[in-house]
């Protein structure tokens, strides 16, 4: 990074380097945010024109899904150039200027780096496949096939199928744990190590504020090839679904392997150069995700991870708590939660929450110990939309239909206004389309009303960012029975806040064993009150309440 743009970004930004504990992140799917050229999808200069709105809601950053050089086969989770912008989505220039406006709005920006796979396009790929002895031949993951002819090992791709794909020139297999037109890259080789950090550099060097690093667990393979063993029945993948044969395996050959926390370790070293810089790792598809998180957010190496405990199907009070507790005890330096991302159903639909009671979910995601991330459209209360068949998009989607139906219905294009075609986000048919329901609930149709899911949103974002014990403070559950989450976030003294959410659509009531109960003190928190020892919470309802020293609730 230049002298001047690093002058620049401490003068906008502030030098703060753990601005990210605790910090709200929103996450864009640029496909899906803005279209400003007229062609139904959404652009880098459409991310730019809507900052204003986004800093509006009171999130401290913004992670922006690939707009990476694509053939689009993912969606740019494919990439074909790590330092080039698809012509879809615009140019370098439109990126340094988004970058610039959202650092003089005070919002740090984190892109999504794709590491562990290229495109099959990309010209690393192209020379390495194109026989055994050239520069990067050994770039890839190549193997001999066995002596019948079949795979390698009986690994499975996440999309389905086997992991390997046979291509003729080599006489060899290469490696795709996802789509056959994603060849994995081989991170044994450390010219592929230089090369992939050298990227970061590029970035880094441009202005970016850290990463969101994809499957950050997948950059290696076992180098010996063995088979990886089938499942148990007291194991399972976090949100994976059931329709998909990679449930079926324990995958303990072909992610999380312990090289992949050394090359992190090369990572963080990369980043320290920069001042303020983040690295968050999406740590999926495994066994012990607690245990995990704490190996990837070891000293050294990242600076905090997720998995999708928090993103599958079970979204009950018990298992958030669990999942909690757990990540706590197994000692993760520091964990982002989510509900909701571009891969998973929205958090709505998943809780089966009514729209008005989304800004419940997004209070509890916040008052959680880590650093929350929300997604586009998650302040607005949008469900998950109904995609038919016929204009599926995801090739996840397509493969597993009916009894998965894909990631589109997380990916509809962003409302702005409710009576605009197609909800303000194009002038052109959108590539994926907008639900009657969505353009309702549009971002200009929620502007003025006090009550709406947007308003409650910012009105407790706002109100979060003066209470650092969010951001820092213990976190401490109390036992409330299945339907409600209860817990204290406090400064070690005792102060703080009791947070009380009613994840039914029930009334339920909570009882509290401390003598001075707390008073209701959020704003856009709605629901619960205070009675006498009890708490009392409305069905979706929700209370956080002031705490005195040696109050514990």
């Amino acid at each position: 990074m230049s002298a001047d743009t690093l002058a620049r970004r401490a003068s906008q930004l502030g030098g703060d380097t753990t601005w990210w504990r605790g910090a709200v992140i929103y996450e864009i799917y640029p496909r899906s945010f803005q279209d400003t050229n007229g062609d139904g999808i959404g652009d880098l200069k459409g991310i730019a024109r809507r900052l204003d709105y986004v800093a509006s809601l009171g999130v401290d950053a913004v992670w922006i899904a690939p707009f990476f050089t694509s053939p689009m086969d993912d969606f740019g989770y494919d990439v074909a150039d790590y330092r080039g912008v698809d012509p879809i989505f615009g140019s370098l220039a439109d990126f340094d200027e988004l970058l610039d406006r959202a650092h003089a709005l005070g919002l740090r920006v984190l892109i999504d780096l794709v590491l562990s796979h290229t495109s099959d396009r990309h010209p690393w790929f192209a020379e390495s496949r194109a026989d055994r002895t050239n520069p990067r031949a050994n770039w890839y993951v190549w193997a001999d096939p066995k002596p019948d002819g079949t795979a390698p090992t009986n690994w499975l791709s996440f999309f389905g199928g086997p992991a390997w794909e046979w291509d003729g020139r080599r006489r060899q297999y290469y490696l795709h744990n996802f789509l056959v037109s994603q060849p994995d890259l081989n991170f044994h080789e450390p010219a592929v190590q230089d090369a992939v950090l050298d990227v970061a550099r590029f970035w880094l060097d441009r202005g970016v504020d850290g990463f969101r690093l994809d499957t950050a667990n997948k950059y290696f393979h076992d180098a010996e090839l063995r088979d990886n063993p089938p499942i148990t029945p007291d194991l399972s993948l976090s949100a994976m679904s059931p329709a998909n044969p990679f449930s079926m395996q324990q995958p303990v050959y072909n992610v999380n392997r312990p090289e992949t926390l050394l090359f992190h370790e090369r990572l963080r070293k990369l980043m320290d150069e920069y001042p303020a810089t983040v690295a968050v790792g999406e740590i999926g598809v495994q066994l012990t995700s607690s245990r995990n998180l704490a190996d990837y957010t070891a000293p050294g190496r990242l600076h905090m991870a997720y998995s999708f405990d928090l993103l599958g199907p079970d979204v009950t009070a018990p298992h958030i708590r669990a999942v909690l507790e757990k990540t706590e005890r197994d000692g993760a330096t520091w964990t982002s939660w989510s509900f909701s991302n571009h891969d998973v159903m929205r958090a709505a639909t998943r809780f089966g929450a009514p729209p008005e009671a989304t800004p419940m979910l997004i209070q509890l995601l916040a008052c959680l110990r880590g650093t929350p991330t929300l997604y586009q459209g998650e302040e607005l209360g949008l469900c998950e939309a109904e995609v038919p068949f016929e204009r599926l998009r995801d090739p996840y989607g397509r493969r597993f239909w009916p009894s998965y139906r894909g990631r589109d219905g997380c990916r509809t294009p962003m409302p702005w206004q409710a009576n605009a075609p197609n909800a303000g986000f194009s002038p052109a048919e959108p590539w994926l389309p907008v639900p009657a329901d969505h353009a309702a609930a549009a971002v200009d149709a929620q502007e003025d009303d006090p009550g709406s899911p947007l308003a409650r949103t910012r009105a407790f974002l706002a109100w979060r960012r003066g209470e650092r014990v969010l951001y820092t403070g213990r976190i401490a559950f109390l036992d409330c029975g299945d339907a409600a989450l209860a817990f204290t976030r406090t400064d070690g003294h005792g102060a703080g806040l009791l947070c009380a959410f009613n994840l039914t659509g029930a009334e339920t009531t909570i009882t509290l064993r401390a003598t001075a109960p707390p008073t209701a003190h959020a704003h856009g928190v709605t629901g619960g009150r205070a009675d006498g020892a009890c708490i009392r919470l409305a069905p979706w309802g929700a209370f956080i309440g002031r705490l005195e020293g040696g109050n514990d609730g």
